[in-house]
């Protein structure tokens, strides 16, 4: 597992202040939750521009260098060659007209037409980021004319990002662009509320379930991929064990808008990757991505509890229903078909790490327990983790991690035969407080966790159970707790059997039932009284 450094909670960019000034620019002007698209947008532009540029100059220097195998004092042969868009993909670069460029706009940026000059610059660069890929057509549509911004807000927003704390070639060692992105897609789903969530899962999350699943090289999958953090990151695990990793990425997601976030989000690291639109759970765009040619690794924080989502449009042969589809699917929630549609998905010696609601882990509703039992009694679940509350922005929805494993056969020489048995983690007592409302995990929070699975794991591991935190509990212990999987039950703590519910609803009904045992209270002493009143009387 790769060394962490002692972390801090908040975003390590030094100018963040300025970033969510820059934001709040738009304020009158735009929506909030319109902000990402003009701010994230521009910042891809810069970044695309930069990269041109970098690569640019280095052609130039590689032609007036006598050394190099470009060297040429030939006119027509150097303009032929920094004009060749191949010399620029090579290195997986666009190369782009001058009206497109970063510097064009700042150099126009005070001009009355500045809007018109950027929507030109997202059409052309469009039009290009299409020609090499189709799928990525319409990634940057025209905005700016057609919204309310000022041609000065657009100047400010141009003028700021020029500045040399957002220069990539400033800062070569620096996943600048990546850490900027991350910052403000954190900060626009505060902003935003529960919206946000539907693009945005806490860093310190996926940071957990990357260590604990160990993508190395591969398929890895993630098919309600929001903004990409999930894929993000498990691509940096997999680059910083693996000088020459060889890899693809795929997604699907359901909003159109959150998609286009996510394809710059992947395109600003240069990744690999197939990300397509559709509703994952009723139209899967990937039915090739199963068996031996599955996903290696699959990482997902999908929408919790999701009700009305139609099983009754799915196919009665549906591959990734584990039986028949009336006993394995209800309408009254998702959340075990997207345990289905991963498990379909994953390669025979597959890994998935999957963020879902508590109540996963004691639901009795039909069609969810029948496919927990179902899990558990065909050994498809590796690892239980419960987590402390207020850990999402935008929910308050109690969750867990279900690790989910087709290794446990301990065939791969790596990992141990683990077939009869579950690791139970309760980490509710982890994490720091970083806001009032937000926690938030340290390093050392997420080696432990990582750490206590690796352990349990690994060929070689040196598992202990720790009263408490964890606990390798036996398929006939699991049986004997009727197949609930919450790890209190396991690791000896005093187990909070809330069924997933969030406080705020929790308080909501206790209040409506009291006031509900109150009013009858009333009608019953005014019951009374009349009654005493007409014996009263009848004396």
């Amino acid at each position: 597992m790769a060394k962490q450094s002692k972390s801090t909670a908040k975003a390590d960019i030094p100018f963040e202040d300025k970033l969510w000034n820059a934001a709040n620019e738009l304020r009158g002007a735009v929506a909030e939750n319109q902000y990402k698209d003009y701010v994230l947008s521009l910042l891809f532009v810069k970044h695309l521009s930069e990269r041109y540029e970098i690569r640019y100059s280095e052609l130039q220097k590689q032609l007036n260098d006598s050394k190099s195998d470009y060297y040429s004092t030939d006119k027509k042969e150097i303009s032929y060659v920094l004009e060749d868009p191949l010399e620029y993909q090579s290195k997986n670069v666009y190369k782009l007209p001058r009206e497109a460029t970063w510097s064009y706009l700042l150099e126009n940026a005070n001009q009355d037409d500045i809007k018109v000059k950027v929507d030109n610059a997202f059409i052309a660069i469009d039009d290009l980021l299409a020609e090499r890929e189709p799928d990525h057509k319409g990634l940057l549509p025209p905005i700016f004319v057609k919204s309310q911004l000022s041609p000065v807000q657009v100047a400010g927003l141009i003028n700021l990002f020029s500045s040399e704390e957002f220069s990539e070639s400033k800062h070569p060692e620096t996943d600048l662009y990546g850490r900027i992105y991350e910052y403000y897609i954190g900060k626009f789903a505060m902003a935003e509320g529960s919206g946000g969530g539907q693009f945005f899962t806490p860093s310190s999350i996926v940071r957990l379930l990357v260590e604990m699943i160990e993508p190395l090289s591969g398929r890895i999958m993630d098919v309600a991929i929001g903004s990409g953090g999930m894929m993000v990151q498990s691509v940096k695990f997999l680059k910083a064990h693996n000088s020459n990793p060889n890899y693809m990425v795929y997604g699907q997601e359901r909003y159109e808008g959150t998609l286009r976030l996510c394809k710059m989000n992947l395109l600003l690291r240069n990744m690999n990757f197939q990300v397509k639109l559709g509703d994952s759970l009723l139209d899967d765009k990937f039915p090739e991505i199963s068996g031996k040619d599955g996903a290696d690794y699959f990482l997902m924080n999908p929408p919790f509890n999701v009700k009305q989502w139609h099983p009754e449009m799915l196919g009665d042969n549906d591959p990734r229903i584990f039986g028949a589809k009336e006993l394995f699917t209800t309408n009254g929630n998702a959340n075990y078909m997207w345990f289905q549609t991963i498990w379909y998905h994953l390669s025979p010696r597959g890994t998935a790490g999957v963020v879902m609601a508590n109540g996963a882990m004691t639901t009795g509703n039909a069609g969810e327990k029948n496919v927990r039992e179902h899990m558990i009694t065909q050994e498809m679940i590796d690892c239980i983790v419960q987590l402390p509350e207020k850990l999402f922005l935008t929910t308050g929805i109690p969750a867990c991690l279900f690790i989910l494993s087709k290794n446990r056969d301990g065939k791969d020489g790596v990992h141990r035969e683990r077939r009869n048995e579950i690791l139970f983690i309760d980490a509710r007592k982890l994490g720091t407080m970083v806001t009032r409302k937000l926690r938030a995990f340290s390093d050392d929070d997420i080696a432990k966790v990582a750490n206590a699975y690796h352990q349990w794991r690994n060929v070689g591991g040196n598992h202990q159970d720790v009263d408490g935190f964890c606990k390798s509990a036996s398929l006939e212990e699991v049986e004997k707790q009727k197949l609930v999987l919450t790890p209190g039950r396991y690791v000896g703590t005093e187990e909070e059997e809330d069924g997933g519910i969030p406080f705020e609803e929790k308080m909501a009904a206790l209040t409506a039932k009291l006031n509900e045992q109150f009013t009858r209270s009333n009608e019953l002493q005014q019951l009374i009284q009349q009654n005493l009143k007409s014996l009263s009387n009848g004396s």
